[in-house]
């Protein structure tokens, strides 16, 4: 389970969101990065700006709301960063940086990436660097995600 610091962490970078809103990657989200419908991520960029917020999901959210959807999406995300990083649990300052990493750009990054491979063969200070890589949203470097990988790579480190 990720740290408390951790969790600060994530709603800080991610924001905390009481109205549906676009992220920079055109996805209809809500609350702390909880990205509205997953299958969005399958269409174009051009293609998302098109689509209108679902119903259902157009309203205020409560506090608790937030921090349910919070909760169940990161113990998804926990389960995958152990499947993809075993390792990973025997350090709380490894598994946190995964999982706001995981959390920010999918588990399918993180089982894709060089991070995952360095950190797998116990190349950690690689893997560190490795998260300085993942800035851009949309084809563009966001200031927001620089700041947030110097974060994960600051807590993997410790």
């Amino acid at each position: 389970m990720i740290s408390p610091k951790a969790l600060k962490m994530i709603k800080h970078h991610e924001g905390v969101r009481l109205k549906p809103y676009r992220c920079p990657a055109q996805l209809w989200t809500v609350g702390v990065g909880h990205v509205i419908d997953p299958n969005h991520t399958k269409l174009s960029v051009d293609a998302r700006k098109l689509l209108p917020c679902p119903t259902e999901w157009n309203r205020t959210f409560t506090m608790e709301e937030v921090d349910a959807i919070l909760a169940k999406d990161l113990e998804r995300f926990e389960r995958g960063v152990l499947r993809y990083c075993p390792s990973a649990g025997s350090r709380q300052s490894w598994l946190d940086a995964l999982v706001s990493f995981s959390f920010n750009l999918g588990l399918g990054t993180l089982q894709r990436s060089t991070l995952r491979q360095k950190h797998n063969r116990g190349d950690y200070k690689g893997a560190a660097d490795e998260f300085l890589k993942y800035t851009k949203a949309a084809g563009k470097v966001l200031k927001g995600l620089e700041n947030r990988r110097k974060d994960e790579r600051a807590l993997y480190l410790m």
